[in-house]
């Protein structure tokens, strides 16, 4: 998050959040507050404080349908700045949807800098990992199952051909368990955005869907949300293991693939809930359209293959 980032300044977002604001102390007595970009669930204030800067996250309405929990949010949020690889948290109001965290002065990542900076951001999950469990477990199996649910029971728009890939995904759940290792805190969201970089390390920040997970998923979740070459993930997967695991780039490859099927009914329910002006249906078809031509790829039965030889 840096001065860049800045959208708005006006005084309807005093008038908007004022009082909320007013009720957190380091808050009060405020010398500026603007709106950050990016946030596809929330928005982000910077607020100029008597001594320092802060980020003040508002969540939107639809939180409770996207398996977003605002409490498990910042509750992991203080165990990931205890390790140092995310900001300080300053407050929280429970029930209200504000996290108060610090301001990071730094550079804001592109899916070019990921590309260009793999080796380090290896290294800053491995930091991230190595936190203290989670308060909660983040399963893209079972959130995309439970996504399902609610497109269906509320009558939600489903992709075309949606369901055709339910025995892909069934074939992937297989694969998955047999080499299954351990969970580890992860942040489970790491759009190139959710990189700060400050020039000495990379932080990485925004636990809304954070959990303890499979590490391959975040590798893989990285890779696929900066649209990176299959040899940058093999890249990414050798810095976090310290050698060539060609199990482990095949388990992230059908991890991010997941992540594209069970992403794309996220976009689903935002764009029929969501009040923030961002053309999420579109989003979601990049997905799934993404997802589609993997499943039906000569890599997907590869993938499930190297994926269960160690």
């Amino acid at each position: 998050m840096y001065p860049d980032q800045v959208i708005d300044s006006t005084t309807s977002l005093e008038e908007m959040y004022g009082s909320l604001l007013d009720q957190v102390p380091c808050l009060r007595g405020r010398k500026f507050v603007s709106e950050l970009s990016g946030g596809l669930t929330n928005r982000n204030l910077l607020i100029e404080g008597k001594d320092a800067k802060y980020v003040a996250r508002i969540s939107s309405n639809s939180s409770s349908l996207l398996s977003i929990d605002r409490e498990c949010e910042y509750r992991n949020s203080l165990l990931a700045a205890e390790i140092g690889i995310a900001p300080p948290v300053h407050d929280y109001l429970a029930g209200q949807g504000l996290l108060v965290i610090g301001f990071l002065v730094g550079r804001t990542f592109s899916s070019k800098d990921v590309s260009q900076n793999l080796a380090r951001i290896a290294q800053s999950c491995r930091i991230l990992h190595s936190a203290k469990p989670f308060v909660r477990d983040f399963n893209m199996f079972d959130i995309q199952k439970s996504y399902l649910n609610i497109v269906q029971g509320r009558g939600f728009r489903l992709p075309d051909n949606y369901m055709n890939y339910a025995e892909h995904i069934s074939r992937m759940s297989e694969a998955m368990k047999v080499l299954d290792e351990r969970t580890v805190p992860c942040n489970n969201d790491l759009l190139p955005g959710n990189f700060i970089d400050d020039g000495e390390k990379i932080w990485i920040i925004d636990y809304e869907y954070s959990g303890n997970n499979d590490a391959c998923f975040e590798l893989g979740n990285i890779w696929a949300e900066s649209f990176l070459e299959l040899g940058e993930l093999e890249e990414l997967v050798d810095a976090y293991y310290g050698k060539h695991r060609p199990e482990k780039v095949a388990r992230a490859w059908l991890q991010a693939l997941l992540g594209k099927y069970g992403w794309t009914l996220w976009a689903s329910i935002q764009s029929s809930v969501s009040d923030l002006d961002f053309d999420f249906w579109s989003w979601g078809m990049e997905k799934y359209e993404l997802a589609q031509a993997e499943f039906m790829s000569p890599y997907f039965s590869k993938m499930l293959s190297q994926a269960t030889q160690k």
